[in-house]
């Protein structure tokens, strides 16, 4: 083989490993959105609310009933798109938070509260 021949397959190997790296990175990517509802003025957890998570781009909206501790949990959410959260229960709202396309965690904490007592 040539010293021609072996720089043009070390290109070509080289090429390759970095279209391959490329590849690896540029494929689908998703985060994680948890947290927790409180109530507004004793902090406690929440439970059977109802957490809307809605991508008002395309309008889908997911939704999540809270357990015994509170908590909720999105996972599978584009690290590309806007999403606004909020929680109801018992006719009350919690203010609306937004997870922005900038924020590049890939995982993501929100926690929500309530003020029942209005």
């Amino acid at each position: 083989m040539s010293r021609r021949t072996i720089i043009v397959v070390t290109c070509a190997v080289l090429l390759a490993a970095a279209a391959l790296s490329a590849a690896d990175h540029s494929g689908p990517q998703t985060r994680e959105l948890t947290g927790i509802v409180l109530l507004k003025s004793t902090e406690a957890p929440i439970a059977n609310a109802i957490v809307y998570l809605k991508n008002p781009k395309t309008l889908d909206i997911k939704t999540y009933i809270t357990a015994e501790d509170g908590q909720y949990r999105f996972p599978a959410l584009a690290m590309n798109a806007d999403y606004e959260i909020h929680a109801e229960r018992n006719g009350k709202r919690s203010e609306t938070k937004t997870l922005s396309s900038f924020d590049s965690r890939r995982q993501a904490s929100i926690a929500l509260r309530i003020d029942l007592s209005k």
